[in-house]
């Protein structure tokens, strides 16, 4: 399964079983937020929950009843091949039911919890319990070509045929494994070769991921030329695309855009080799090249990187051809190749997100997948802590506020070794926060401190956050409802005589403006100086919103006159928005005061608010 198991949980009484599921199969707890505390994920109705769950392809475990399964997910179900697994789990933990996709993981997950936590899984397909598998789910590393072939073929041995196995040896294991009837003279054929294969009347065709694609190419080298010659080279051998199991290059090629087109076009991954270990495959090479050799450093790219791939024991199946700015050489192994066991290094990747506050419910779902999908988190070590169950599982690399570059500089290091690194950050990643300094790491020449040339190469992917001041304007009303700007006070990077200078602009300009880091333990003066030069611009009543551990326990918003705001009321985790000259307060019936700014639709030719100002002003 490609993703981590959700298990639903209704109740505090289904808790301790969803746990002891979540310990073996490394899934998540999602739950009713108003029964059950704890939860990695929260929800306020199960069947919008439940139902997005499979819309998204989520292996689901719901730890309740099978039938109330069955009925909120009914209005979705139509093409069981697209199905992601759903197991319904009894909350005493006695059986475990396979609802929806059996050949897709559902059956063996069903097993696995069922041991766990002692129970039965009830699998009722009829291959697995006669024969002990699934001709329609194949084992990773082996697609089936024509799955619509499936059903019959597997009716036909249910009624008593036998079936001939065709293929090498290690690929058809989990063929020749099973309680199959196996005959040379069988009914049914099941073919399992890395060639093209036209399938006959009850035969199944599986393709085994046993080919590499090695590939080199000139920097800038057009994506549609890579993947048309790498077509070629397997067309004119008679090779299935569909047997593709990776394409590999030299590590130098590890941001080049073409070769990942072409392993996005096959849906394999990309791996990369050093020059050293691409030049100890040179006695296996058919055409090795001086010219590459002074070039790069091996004498061999496309050969070598398909050789290193397959291993000793693989061979070159196909020679390097050349387009006018690539080449490739395809590569088979005697064995599957799955994705975790490719020798190589993939392009490291490294997510900069904002986990806004840190609440789970104001991190967006796209951080929330990519802290999952990352293998390590660098980040200051109370936004890892904020993370909570989140953060389970992984790398933790805590580095202390202050040691920014540092902290920087780590994560893209790590992601240059070929990992996944969630560079991890409040509010959100781009205001005032670390995206800046990635770039900026990028930017800056070698040398002793500079990054390293694989770090150079990572895959970057930045995802925004819920900043403090949207946070602040939410919690008080509409206050950015105009005009604004943001500026911080810090002058440790910045000089006084410039934030100075953007202060009055501000302040003439009439913007409504949020201050970051208003104050520090040190630092005192700033704030004071901001708000005497902006009460030279607007009224001493103008509404000031203080707000602090937005998100957080302890949250606070207070709204001040801007003639009233006081240093001392205001510390290192509080935001000050100061509104503009039309910023005003407005009073609800509960006694609360929300704070917004007109966009000037009151005097807008024909709005409402103007009409009604108009029909008052006559009735008067």
């Amino acid at each position: 399964m490609t993703s981590k198991p959700a298990i639903l949980i209704l109740s505090d009484s289904a808790l301790p079983v969803a746990t002891r599921i979540k310990a073996t199969t490394g899934g998540e707890i999602h739950g009713l937020r108003r029964r059950v505390d704890g939860l990695d994920v929260g929800f306020e109705e199960t069947g919008t929950h439940l139902r997005a769950l499979f819309v998204e392809g989520r292996p689901i475990v719901a730890v309740m009843a099978a039938g109330a399964v069955i009925r909120l997910l009914a209005p979705l179900l139509s093409d069981k091949r697209a199905e992601p697994p759903v197991i319904a789990v009894a909350e005493d933990g006695s059986v475990a039911v396979p609802l929806l996709g059996g050949h897709h993981g559902a059956n063996d997950l069903a097993r696995e919890i069922a041991d766990v936590l002692a129970g039965v899984a009830a699998v009722t397909t009829a291959g697995d319990l006669r024969f002990g598998i699934a001709l329609d789910a194949p084992p990773e590393g082996v697609r089936l070509r024509n799955p619509d072939a499936a059903k019959a073929v597997m009716a036909e041995l249910v009624a008593g045929a036998s079936a001939g196995v065709v293929g090498e040896a290690e690929p058809v294991a989990w063929l020749r494994n099973s309680m199959l009837p196996v005959s040379e003279e069988g009914a049914v054929k099941l073919t399992v070769t890395d060639r093209v294969h036209q399938a006959g009347t009850l035969e199944l065709v599986y393709h085994p991921a046993t080919l590499v694609l090695g590939m080199g190419c000139e920097r800038g080298c057009d994506p549609a030329e890579a993947i048309d010659l790498a077509e070629k080279a397997l067309s004119e051998n008679g090779l299935s695309p569909e047997s593709v199991a990776a394409v590999a290059s030299l590590d130098l090629k590890a941001d080049e855009a073409a070769i990942h087109a072409v392993a996005c076009h096959f849906g394999v991954p990309a791996r990369f080799f050093e020059a050293v270990r691409l030049e100890a495959e040179t006695p296996r090479l058919a055409n090795p090249s001086d010219i590459v050799f002074s070039e790069v450093g091996c004498h061999g790219v496309a050969e070598g990187a398909a050789l290193a791939s397959v291993g000793a024991e693989g061979e070159l199946v196909v020679t390097k051809i050349k387009s006018r700015r690539a080449t490739v050489a395809i590569g088979r192994s005697p064995v599957v190749l799955s994705e975790d066991a490719l020798p190589g290094r993939a392009r490291g990747t490294l997510f900069v997100v904002g986990i806004g506050p840190g609440s789970e419910g104001w991190r967006s779902p796209e951080v929330s997948r990519m802290v999952s999908e990352a293998t390590d988190l660098v980040g200051y070590s109370l936004y890892l802590d904020l993370l909570g169950p989140l953060a389970e599982g992984k790398t933790r690399h805590d580095f202390d506020l202050g040691k920014e570059e540092a902290r920087v500089h780590h994560a893209m290091e790590l992601a240059g070794q070929g990992r996944t690194v969630a560079l991890v950050c409040s509010g959100d990643a781009g205001i005032y926060a670390m995206a800046t300094l990635v770039f900026e790491l990028l930017e800056k020449a070698g040398g002793e401190d500079g990054l390293t040339d694989a770090a150079r190469r990572i895959a970057i992917q930045c995802s925004p956050g819920i900043s403090a001041l949207q946070a602040a304007a939410a919690r008080a009303g509409a206050p950015l409802g105009h005009d604004f700007c943001t500026v911080s006070l810090s002058d440790l990077l910045t000089p006084w005589d410039d934030i100075q200078r953007r202060v009055k602009a501000a302040g003439e300009g009439d913007f409504v403006i949020a201050f970051y880091n208003p104050v520090s333990r040190k630092r005192r003066t700033q704030l004071a100086w901001a708000r005497d030069e902006l009460l030279s611009h607007r009224p001493a009543s103008t509404p000031v919103i203080l707000a602090t551990n937005l998100g957080r326990d302890g949250e606070t918003v207070r709204v001040v006159p801007l003639g009233d705001l006081q240093v001392d009321d205001v510390d290192m985790l509080t935001v000050v928005i100061v509104g503009s000259s039309n910023t005003a307060v407005t009073r609800t019936g509960d006694g609360k005061d929300w704070v917004y700014t007109p966009r000037g639709y009151a005097r807008k030719e024909g709005s409402a608010m103007k009409l009604a100002a108009e029909l008052k002003g006559a009735a008067e």
